[in-house]
């Protein structure tokens, strides 16, 4: 679902995405899998690749567990779109807030042969419900190239985002079907 005004802000630690960013979307999916299972595979940021194939490449900058300060490069291919050719745009993004099982908020560059995000900031959180776990994710995304059509960009972030939870809620819902229930 696109952003309104009359939605709960999403949050991580009280930090949430650039509010005074022309381009946002939000959007939230149940998932039908533990917290646990979403929680791993999403701070799992190594293994984007096995299981969202628009993630190409991944590369922790750093050791250990994910936390704040934490950074990571990756991968995705951008499409041409009016005012960009098509290009693999590579994103640094650092780990602002993470509270375990609960948020993560991440933020940082984008850069590609063409195009260039100077910061997008994007915040997760799990809820668990009755059902499952609600993921709920908001991004947002500033710089003069992406700024000369919010539109176009907003569109194009917002076909991203939904892919990435409904990638997400498939490899979750595949992980919990192969475990043994009691």
């Amino acid at each position: 679902m696109a952003s309104t005004t009359n939605q709960p802000v999403i949050a991580c630690d009280g930090q949430g995405v650039d509010p005074t960013a022309r381009i946002r979307y939000r959007a939230e999916m149940l998932i039908d899998a533990s917290l646990h299972t979403v929680w791993h595979l999403q701070t799992d940021v190594e293994n984007w690749p096995s299981w969202q194939a628009p993630v190409t490449t991944v590369a922790r900058l750093d050791d250990g567990d994910l936390r704040a300060g934490s950074a990571f490069r990756w991968t995705t291919p951008v499409p041409e779109t009016p005012m960009t050719p098509a290009t693999m745009l590579t994103i640094t993004s650092t780990v602002t807030q993470l509270t375990p099982y609960r948020c993560i908020r991440w933020a940082g560059p984008g850069t590609g042969d063409g195009l260039h995000i100077d910061n997008g900031v994007h915040v997760w959180t799990f809820t668990e419900v009755p059902g499952g776990v609600l993921v709920r994710t908001e991004e947002t995304w500033t710089g003069a190239q992406v700024e000369a059509d919010v539109a176009t960009s907003t569109t194009y972030l917002g076909y991203g985002l939904q892919a990435w939870l409904a990638d997400l809620r498939t490899a979750a819902e595949k992980a919990e079907a192969g475990r043994t229930r009691p």
